[in-house]
C-alpha cells in the first residue's frame, strides 16, 4: 500500500466522520463505509507466510483487524523511507543539490506516513472504544498494533 501525501489522511478521516455519523447504523453497515485498499505489492506481502496470521486469529472484529493490518503497513512502509533517507545520506556519489532535493522528498513522504499512522491509531482506540471490547480484547489489540 502506498500513501500518497494527504490523500490518505483525508479519505481516513472521511471514513471517522462517517462512523461518528452512523449512530442508528448497525457494525455491518459501518464497516462497509470503511474501505482499505492496498496496492498489488502491499496483497503480495500481506499475503506472505500469513504475515498478519495473529490478528487474523485474535478474535478482534473485522473493522478492527483491518486497521490493525492498515498500521503494520504503514510500519513498513515507514521503515522503508527511513532506510532509503540512510542510503541516500551516505552515498557520495550523489551532489549536494541532488541529495538535498532526493531527501527532501523522502522526508515528506515520511512525514504523510506518519500523520497517516498517527490518525490510524487514534480511528484504533475510537474503534475499540465503540465496539465495547473486552480488557482482554483491548489488551490484544494495543499489542498487535505495536508488533
Amino acid at each position: 500500500m502506498r500513501i500518497e501525501s494527504g490523500a490518505p489522511l483525508a479519505n481516513l478521516v472521511r471514513g471517522v466522520q462517517r462512523q461518528n455519523s452512523a449512530g442508528e447504523r448497525s457494525p455491518e453497515e459501518v464497516r462497509e463505509g470503511l474501505r482499505i485498499s492496498l496496492s498489488e505489492l502491499g496483497r503480495s506481502l500481506s499475503a506472505k507466510a500469513g504475515k498478519n496470521q495473529d490478528i487474523d486469529d485474535s478474535g478482534l472484529p473485522d473493522s478492527i483487524k483491518q486497521l490493525l493490518k492498515m498500521i503494520r503497513e504503514l510500519k513498513a512502509q515507514i521503515a522503508e523511507k527511513q532506510a532509503q533517507i540512510e542510503a541516500i545520506m551516505s552515498d557520495q556519489s550523489l551532489d549536494a543539490e541532488t541529495k538535498r532535493q532526493q531527501l527532501e522528498g523522502l522526508q515528506t513522504e515520511l512525514a504523510s506516513l506518519n500523520s497517516a499512522l498517527t490518525a490510524a491509531n487514534a480511528n484504533l482506540i475510537k474503534l475499540m472504544r465503540d465496539n465495547g471490547l473486552s480488557d482482554e480484547q483491548m489488551m490484544t489489540a494495543a499489542s498487535l498494533a505495536m508488533a
